[in-house]
């Protein structure tokens, strides 16, 4: 495969990211979504039982922040574009309700021959403490 030009555009060392403060409503409504109605998300009693003692966000949601700087990061990317199409990520500790997670993604090798993009993927919380840890895979097309 050819090196698409859009390769270009990205440089070792580029990084984005995106802070929230993880609420009810988006536990609640990620829940919805994906259909993740654990107790340990959305039950108070039976999170008190839990090693953690108390509700924690799904991890999948910490992926899904992550997905929204990997968005940025494709959106810069002229026609034809570029998607997302790996994340290996490891959860380290829970996403407490309350809790503000900043997902940051920055860009650490580039496979030229393949057009692909790979960025090392934090969350942090608001204590600095990565909850979330990995690479995802941009594919400039």
């Amino acid at each position: 495969m050819a090196k698409r030009p859009n390769m270009d555009i990205f440089q070792i060392g580029d990084h984005a990211e995106f802070s929230k403060t993880v609420s009810e409503y988006d536990v609640y409504g990620f829940a919805g979504i994906v259909g993740d109605f654990y107790g340990v998300h959305l039950n108070e009693e039976y999170s008190k039982k839990t090693r953690f003692g108390k509700r924690i966000a799904q991890g999948a949601l910490s992926v899904g922040f992550l997905a929204t700087v990997m968005g940025y990061m494709a959106g810069r990317v002229p026609d034809p574009g570029a998607v997302s199409y790996r994340y290996d990520i490891t959860f380290t500790a829970p996403v407490f309700l309350g809790d503000t997670v900043t997902a940051r993604l920055e860009l650490i090798e580039k496979e030229e021959e393949r057009n692909v993009c790979i960025f090392e993927a934090k969350v942090v919380n608001q204590n600095d403490e990565i909850v979330a840890k990995g690479n995802t895979y941009l594919k400039v097309l």
